[in-house]
């Protein structure tokens, strides 16, 4: 499952991410909006894409990651509408061997539409 369009940048510290709601087609509603909760996927996949974009850069390939936790996850509205144009940003705070955190927030033009803070399990072990 691919919900990320692409990235719009990145460096070590942080990637951002675009996302169109209408490309979520698996968790629309009748009338095309989609759950504001599938924005913890959003952020789970643009961690995913900063993991892949900095083992790239050690030239290394990609490792598979397990979301294991979300804290503070806020969700300031219920619902995404269908023509929403997103950006989602995933900034690591810091690791701890095989563990990662990563302040996310979803935004739709200057609205904060969901934050939290996502940790990750990343270990050679899963390839």
């Amino acid at each position: 499952m691919l919900l990320v369009q692409g990235v719009l940048s990145h460096s070590p510290e942080r990637t951002v991410c675009s996302v169109r709601v209408a490309d979520s087609e698996l968790f629309r509603a009748a009338d095309g909006r989609v759950p504001a909760y599938v924005g913890l996927e959003y952020m789970a996949q643009c961690i995913a894409a900063h993991g892949g974009l900095a083992a790239r850069a050690l030239g290394r390939a990609p490792v598979p990651g397990l979301l294991v936790g979300a804290k503070q996850l806020a969700l300031h509205r219920e619902w995404l509408d269908a023509d929403e144009s997103l950006e989602v940003e995933a900034k690591l705070l810091g690791r701890a061997g095989a563990l990662a955190s990563f302040a996310c927030e979803l935004r739709a033009g200057h609205e904060l539409v969901a934050e939290g803070t996502l940790s990750v399990y990343v270990s050679e072990t899963l390839a």
